[in-house]
């Protein structure tokens, strides 16, 4: 391969020999065009390429007689299963160009082996020379090498023995990784409120969902698929407020204080997580933490529910309500009043579910203007006046205040979050909790 200098994992070689004279640009295409949507689009070599787990594929090849030969290099950043299969993915390549080709896998090299030898071959310098070394007042060094390691030494937490740092308990906020080497990184850079959920497979540890739902929490996961499918299970399951993700291709175990530390501080809450999953991902995950929280037995936040009024009339602010504690009793609460909503808008809301967006009508039912979720309270603060919102996204109590300073008195979204306080004079209400009731 020359000067080539290749920064990943693994390097795919493979010989090449194609029936005419061909060019080294001509291989290269015949391999992203012959094996597009092969795999599915995670297994597609141009995205792969695009998001920098595969390296640029480099070409040697010459010419024998009417026959081109030569051989392919693909560097991968994949793991090694996912290599293998694009290793025999490339295999399935039969054409260039008019020619008939034959493309044959020869070795996949695993580039860290080098680095392992340097590394091995460093240390031997570097013992030989301690050796020949006086190290002043070594036995006092070590003694208070060893006292500092077990202060910071990872405990074992709950019964499950989760590894951990030995503030879990003292702090208000909790971070979460996934396991020992993880923790033992954060400590070791200053950071002892952290525990890990062990690496097992037997599910998210009860300790964790326990501490989630007492303190502040913040996930930290990898920056790969992995740390992707881990954050979702572990969102089902444990009450989680803020997530943090290691730098795109890097393990939390790999980085450094000040990357930690930037993670950290870039760290988004679980909702605005949420709005950027699938529609179908986001179900699954909101099911499973409404049944825990079905299982908290805590009384549900009560949304206050006003009867639908047509466009034309007005919406009275309801009186005052005398005291709890001089209310009679209800014997049963009343259903509430499923709003009558022009075709149109029906149509729209259907349509809305997994779009992230939001439609703002006035009080006619003409659309004032359409925008993203994320833009829902910036525009509405800059409107003078709206009627109702709909919109696919998670209702917050901030979203509320706004929309009622505008004069909204219908808000519709796919979910609602957490509302501590509504307008008696507002209607909220999910698409199913509409679509289920008015039998659309």
């Amino acid at each position: 391969m020359g000067a080539l200098t290749i920064v990943a994992k693994y390097l795919i070689v493979a010989n090449v020999e194609v029936q005419g004279n061909v060019e080294k640009y001509d291989i290269v295409g015949a391999l992203f065009s012959q094996t597009e949507g092969l795999l599915g689009n995670e297994l597609d070599l141009r995205e792969l390429q695009m998001s920098g787990r595969i390296g640029r594929i480099e070409v040697e090849a010459e010419y024998k007689g009417d026959r081109t030969v030569g051989r392919i290099y693909i560097p991968s950043n994949l793991d090694r299963y996912e290599t293998a299969l694009v290793a025999a993915m490339i295999e399935t390549v039969d054409k260039v160009g008019p020619y008939n080709a034959k493309v044959q896998v020869t070795e996949i090299k695993d580039l860290r082996e080098e680095k392992r030898k340097r590394i091995i071959e460093r240390a031997r310098e570097l013992l030989t020379k301690i050796e020949h070394e006086s190290l002043p007042d070594t036995k006092e060094l070590l003694t208070k090498f060893i006292e500092s390691a077990k202060e910071m030494e990872v405990i074992e937490y709950g019964p499950e023995k989760l590894p951990a740092g030995p503030e879990v308990d003292k702090s208000d906020t909790l971070i979460i990784v996934e396991g020992r080497a993880d923790v033992l990184n954060l400590v070791k850079h200053g950071i002892r409120n952290v525990i890990g959920l062990g690496g097992s497979s037997g599910g998210i540890p009860k300790t964790v969902v326990e501490l989630s739902r007492k303190k502040t929490t913040i996930a930290f996961v990898d920056g790969d698929r992995g740390g992707e499918m881990l954050l979702r299970e572990l969102l089902k399951y444990a009450d989680i407020d803020y997530i943090a993700r290691a730098p795109p291709g890097k393990e939390v175990e790999q980085l450094t204080a000040k990357e930690i530390l930037k993670a950290l501080r870039n760290k988004v809450p679980t909702e605005e997580y949420l709005l950027t999953l699938e529609r179908r991902e986001r179900r699954i995950i909101e099911e499973a933490r409404q049944q825990i929280q079905e299982a908290q037995a805590q009384p549900p936040v009560e949304v206050p529910v006003i009867k639908e009024q047509t466009p034309e009339q007005q919406v009275q602010p309801q009186p005052a309500t005398q005291p709890a504690e001089a209310q009679a009793p209800q014997p049963q609460a009343q259903q509430p009043t499923v709003p009558q909503l022009p075709q149109g808008v029906v149509d729209e809301i259907k349509k809305l579910s997994g779009t992230l967006e939001a439609i703002i009508y006035d009080d006619q039912w003409n659309v004032i203007k359409r925008v993203p979720v994320r833009d829902l309270v910036d525009t509405l603060q800059q409107l003078n006046s709206a009627y109702a919102v709909v919109f696919d996204g998670v209702c917050t109590q901030r979203l509320v205040d706004v929309a009622s300073s505008k004069g909204v008195k219908l808000l519709m979204m796919s979910r609602v979050g957490n509302i501590a306080k509504v307008p008696t004079d507002m209607l909220i209400m999910t698409f199913d909790e509409y679509l289920s009731k008015a039998g659309r």
